[in-house]
């Protein structure tokens, strides 16, 4: 949030993704900054899926290095018997753990600032968080970037209800739908090919209705806006062919 928005502006924090969502839905907050995707563990499947009903759009993003820290009152990290972190921190964390706390029980909480905070008042706990959290619940910094992987990267979506114009290096995000036949996936990505649309991304998540099982919805990210003569002639073309499309946004690019 401080990185797309500086450090002028009120910061509302939440318990929850779900949460966030709800806050600028409702106006309690013009903007909500949201995690969708990490270099190491992958997409964060629950925005994903609140994505699809929200009447938010994306108006920007944000991709941040990751810096992981064990945090917490002991001497020294052998002496940590349970460590608190974010379910997607004690994944990017796993292979330190393993080598170095071992026996020590992993416990996911909602946010890392919880874990943080729970640290502080037990003994023989710890947090995976960050160095602001140290500061914040006046813990040790244990052991220096834990994560296994040294370019760890979280990409962060910023939500509104305003429409960026075209900057000239922008990204559009959807989802959609296909049939459930063969090649049909294939004839959805035809447009795009058509009309010299570059794809950046494609995920799938399963449908959420109860007569869809085993159908899938496909999340994707192409290059340019929806403004943009290529774009716009490859959604034209899209929502002829998709049972189902929304445009989540088009927006800046991250530099």
């Amino acid at each position: 949030m401080r990185r797309h928005f500086g450090g002028a502006v009120e910061a509302l924090p939440a318990a929850s993704i779900d949460e966030v969502f709800r806050c600028a839905e409702s106006a309690a907050a013009q903007f909500a900054v949201v995690p969708v995707e990490n270099s190491t563990e992958g997409v964060v499947g629950r925005t994903l899926d609140l994505l699809l009903a929200t009447p938010l759009g994306i108006c920007g993003e944000v991709e941040l290095r990751i810096r992981q820290h064990l945090l917490g009152r002991a001497a020294k990290p052998g002496a940590v018997r349970r460590v608190y972190s974010h379910a997607q921190s004690l994944a990017q964390c796993s292979g330190w753990l393993g080598r170095h706390l071992p026996a020590a029980e992993r416990v996911p909480v909602g946010s890392n600032a919880e874990a943080a905070r729970r640290a502080a008042k037990e003994k023989g706990a710890a947090a995976i968080a960050g160095e602001a959290s140290a500061a914040r619940y006046r813990l040790k910094l244990l052991a220096r970037d834990i994560e296994d992987e040294p370019n760890n990267t979280t990409r962060f979506l910023v939500l509104g209800t305003i429409e960026p114009a075209p900057t000239g290096r922008d990204r559009t995000s959807l989802v959609m739908s296909a049939e459930n036949r063969p090649g049909a996936v294939h004839a959805l990505l035809t447009p795009l090919a058509k009309h010299g649309v570059s794809m950046s991304r494609i995920e799938s998540r399963p449908a959420r209705a109860r007569s869809a099982l085993w159908e899938y919805m496909f999340f994707i990210d192409v290059e340019g806006h929806r403004e943009d003569r290529p774009v716009a002639a490859a959604l034209k073309a899209l929502r002829t062919r998709a049972p189902f499309l929304k445009v989540l946004g088009s927006y800046p690019a991250a530099s």
